[in-house]
């Protein structure tokens, strides 16, 4: 049987603490699926679901993007995907009697981990002006709600469009093609907050803001850099494509601030060797300080130049603008201040050098590490300058690979989920649906929160996530959704944003990826339907949920969408929402005459491995820039500078969560159970700073406006990172991140380079 959910909120500051780990996966990680997996599921339901995760004919994985494989094993999920299915697949239940338990001042006491154990929403659940509780309500009165907010505003752009990224294709597409048609462009969504930085930069260099790799790729690869990321914690089953390609003869740098336990070492738990001595996998790692890298990669560029030979120049000459004045600023770099920077020694960059002239085929990895800084696109932009000196985008074995978080992420914004939408996607969407959209640029995810916060929007929609948590300035946020008119929210489980509303609130109880969604068409009978991913390199597939729903009263996310519009928009609108609601492979179509890579979009899906998007850099060494070329690019180089006595801090995932998600209290890798309230630090530093392990301090935020953000009572873990680095755990550390303080371009978070002091805490 499954367990019930933790009555009492457990504490999270008293952990116990050992040293990381040097290998990833392996027998602990099969053994700890399956007990997670267990308490949610029960046996059988573990057994019945967990076979299907990621398979031909089953559902995608609700976590990371990470491709699947052509040949697939049997069991092709990771420990993270486990946890991720058995949450959303959970016996648990959330019903109308919770609600009446436990007020709304009640939820906002918990935390994230014990509000998502409760287990599945089951009802839409609202929440009145100056009531102290939710109250179940039907479907139609839920969407009147809605209905009577937004077409009470003053213009459509008060009302706010956000979308999670597990959302579907087919459910994207209805959800912004509603908010264009009510009027607005405000689709502000996750990749604000993560790779943004990455489109923006891929975007101006080569033409399209997705990675240029498949999976097959990094099989031929010579030289794979992994750099800001770490795919033992979130991204496992990279770590089997990585140790294939170890196989094939590649070569493997790891950068990173933290050493990680899955690019040391990899125990694979598909083979009896893999289990239990598994691979190495890095090569040479550069223990890098906090945003360093593109100082790194601009010398490791000057160096390439110096080398005689090494430039492909036929590429460089045929297919690149801009190399004039990028080698002029590249030959400038500084020896003294990239080690100041990376805090790398000369002999490791020489060495990278070595490994970099050596390999004809390289391919850059990389995610959060990199995207989530002031310098971000700068950085992202340098990095291309690197393959493009070598010819390294469009050979295959070679190219850029910014990998997504969540699942389907990458579609969302394919479907056209981005607040400033190109001229050619609307011009697509108005022929097709005889609307004109509007044309101006909506809110991000930063400036939505500004606009709430200075009442100009009044209406919060999500589709999925947990917009409170993942947002930067947690007391900001927080402030600027109170003042919300209504807050609605399209939810599977509980999370903060359900505590933290408007004037009135709403929760929308969905349907899963692990779930039989039956929409019954015009003849009466119910008919079966699917949705569709994009993964992390641009394949799409189809997903088909088998279990019964959790509840009767769940919609799936096109069918919500679709109800919400008919009511909104009334019989003026000529979109068939009834249609689409019934028959996704009618949203397919149209699909498929919007956006372009989806012509017979129905017929291409029905192939098992589904297809690949086309990508002209990839595919035909053509880039649709704004000069017909792929674009070297020259900017100052940039890193943090840091005051006496303060850390960076970057902020991270434990292995025990998934995003905002907390399925444990656990950092098996880094050695860390049974709490969160950590704070990682250089053991020299710590020293420095008077910081015995195991003392309690708090994490003062300091930044230009002079506002002190406090994140008090972390327990100091001396922990081997970089030298003036730290590291602790998001989203209790998100209310050190200033709202202001964003990458130049992409306006995402600068999470990753927070500085900070360490003050004693009052837990001494």
């Amino acid at each position: 049987m499954a367990g019930k959910p933790p009555q009492s909120d457990p504490v999270q500051d008293a952990p116990q603490v050992a040293g990381p780990k040097h290998a990833a996966a392996g027998l602990p990680a099969v053994g700890h699926s399956l007990r997670m997996a267990q308490q949610q599921m029960g046996v059988k339901r573990t057994a019945l679901t967990l076979l299907r995760v990621n398979q031909k004919d089953g559902f995608d994985c609700p976590g990371c993007a990470w491709p699947e494989p052509e040949h697939r094993h049997t069991a092709e999920f990771c420990e993270n995907g486990a946890k991720a299915v058995a949450e959303e697949a959970t016996l648990r239940r959330v019903t109308p009697d919770f609600f009446a338990a436990h007020t709304v001042a009640d939820l906002a006491t918990r935390s994230g981990y014990w509000l998502g154990q409760q287990g599945r929403l089951t009802q839409p659940m609202y929440l009145a002006e100056g009531a102290e509780r939710y109250e179940a309500v039907p479907w139609e009165r839920a969407f009147d709600i809605i209905a009577e907010e937004l077409t009470g505003l003053a213009s459509p752009d008060e009302a706010l469009f956000y979308t999670s990224g597990r959302t579907s294709n087919e459910a994207a597409f209805l959800y912004q093609l509603f908010a264009r048609e009510f009027g607005t462009n405000n689709l502000p969504d996750c990749s604000n907050m993560c790779h943004e930085s990455s489109g923006s930069a891929l975007n101006e260099t080569i033409g399209i803001g997705k990675g240029s790799v498949l999976l097959e790729d990094l099989y031929k690869a010579d030289l794979i850099i992994v750099a800001g990321q770490n795919p033992g914690t979130n991204h496992p089953r990279m770590l089997s494509a990585l140790e294939k390609a170890k196989t094939g003869g590649a070569k493997i740098i790891t950068v990173n601030p933290l050493p990680e336990a899955g690019m040391e070492r990899f125990k694979n738990p598909q083979t009896p060797q893999g289990m239990f001595k598994g691979a190495a996998l890095t090569d040479l790692f550069l223990q890098i300080r906090i945003g360093g890298d593109q100082a790194l990669f601009r010398l490791l560029n000057k160096l390439i130049l110096d080398t005689e030979g090494a430039v492909d120049e036929s590429f460089v000459g045929e297919h690149t603008h801009g190399y004039e004045e990028f080698a002029e600023t590249a030959r400038a770099a500084d020896w003294d201040e990239t080690l100041t920077a990376t805090g790398l020694t000369r002999a490791e960059i020489d060495e990278a050098l070595r490994m970099v002239l050596a390999s004809e085929r390289t391919i850059v990895c990389w995610a959060m590490g990199l995207t989530q800084h002031k310098h971000s696109v700068p950085t992202i932009r340098e990095v291309v300058n690197f393959l493009l000196l070598r010819g390294n985008i469009g050979r295959p074995g070679a190219g850029v690979c910014p990998v997504r978080g969540h699942s389907n992420v990458q579609g969302d914004r394919t479907m056209g989920i981005f607040e400033r939408p190109a001229p050619a996607f609307l011009d697509a969407l108005e022929k097709e649906f005889g609307f004109a959209p509007p044309r101006g640029h909506g809110y991000d995810v930063v400036r939505a929160i500004r606009a709430m916060r200075d009442d100009k929007a009044k209406v919060f929609f999500a589709m999925g996530g947990n917009f409170v948590s993942a947002s930067p300035d947690t007391e900001v946020t927080e402030a600027a959704m109170r003042r919300a008119r209504l807050t609605v929210h399209v939810s599977t489980k509980l999370n903060r944003s359900h505590a933290v509303t408007g004037a009135r609130a709403l929760i929308l109880p969905t349907l899963g990826r692990t779930e039989r969604d039956l929409q019954v068409g015009p003849n009466g009978k119910g008919t079966e339907q699917f949705v569709t991913v994009e993964d992390s390199m641009g394949m799409v597939h189809a997903s088909r949920g088998r279990l019964e729903p959790a509840s009767e009263h769940l919609l799936s996310e096109p069918a919500i969408v679709a109800r919400l519009a008919r009511r909104v928009l009334g019989d003026e609108s000529r979109t068939p929402w009834e249609e689409f609601e019934k028959d996704y492979a009618t949203v397919r179509d149209r699909i498929a005459r919007v956006i372009p890579g989806f012509e017979d979009f129905n017929a291409r899906v029905a192939d098992p491995n589904g297809f690949a998007l086309p990508h002209a850099p990839r595919d035909e060494r053509r880039f649709p820039t704004a000069t017909g070329k792929a674009n070297f690019t020259a900017a100052p180089v940039e890193f943090p500078k840091l005051p006496e006595g303060r850390l960076l801090l970057q902020t991270l995932r434990s292995h025990d969560q998934y995003n905002t998600t907390i399925y444990g209290l656990d950092d098996r890798y880094r050695g860390i159970k049974n709490g969160r309230r950590v704070v990682l630090v250089n053991p020299e530093d710590a020293r420095e700073l008077g910081l015995a392990d195991g003392s309690y301090t708090d994490l003062v935020g300091e930044w230009k406006d002079g506002v002190e953000r406090r994140a008090p009572g972390f327990r100091v873990v001396h922990y081997p990172t970089a030298r003036g680095c730290a590291a602790a755990y998001y989203p209790e550390t998100n209310v050190l991140v200033p709202l202001d303080a964003t990458a130049d371009t992409s306006n995402t978070p600068a999470s990753k380079s927070v500085v900070v002091r360490l003050e004693q805490s009052a837990a001494n």
